[in-house]
């Protein structure tokens, strides 16, 4: 008496195949919440914004004394995005520089733009204030890190 052998054709075990569908979707996801990779250094923007003093603080994103821009290039009440350093520079009130990280921090894609003084991160749509990285409108729960600068005439130098 011969029995056919109860072992099914050889391919992969099921777990295998969810287990790749499901690693297929989370890098399809992680995709659509990273940056587009064209750092554009023209986002810019006009209007709003309150006073305060100079931008200090903490932040890993570029290489200090490396020139950013001058400040003619940043409107009163605007800022602009600098991608390729991982920094956005805004002037809340004639004269008053500040700089932030430009990762976001709800799930680290860059922000791309400063427009009616905010900040904005296209991805989810959250929004900073030009004057102090808060947070404005979610989903990012947390501020955007200062970047110290330094103004020297018309330059504008990482610190």
């Amino acid at each position: 008496m011969t029995s056919a052998s109860l072992n099914p054709a050889s391919g992969p075990a099921r777990r295998t195949v969810v287990a790749a569908a499901g690693a297929a979707g989370l890098a399809v996801a992680l995709t659509a919440c990273g940056g587009s990779g064209d750092d554009s250094s023209d986002a810019q923007s006009a209007t709003g914004g309150s006073a305060s003093s100079g931008g200090t603080g903490g932040g890993d994103n570029a290489a200090a004394g490396a020139a950013l821009t001058t400040t003619a290039d940043i409107p009163e009440g605007g800022g602009k995005v600098f991608g390729d350093k991982k920094v956005v520079v805004t002037q809340p009130a004639a004269g008053d520089f500040k700089a932030f990280s430009a990762v976001c921090t709800h799930q680290g894609c860059a922000v791309k733009s400063v427009q009616d003084g905010v900040i904005h991160c296209p991805c989810h749509n959250s929004n900073f204030s030009i004057t102090d990285g808060s947070v404005k409108s979610g989903p990012a729960t947390k501020a955007l890190p200062s970047v110290p600068i330094k103004v020297s005439g018309d330059s504008i130098t990482l610190a």
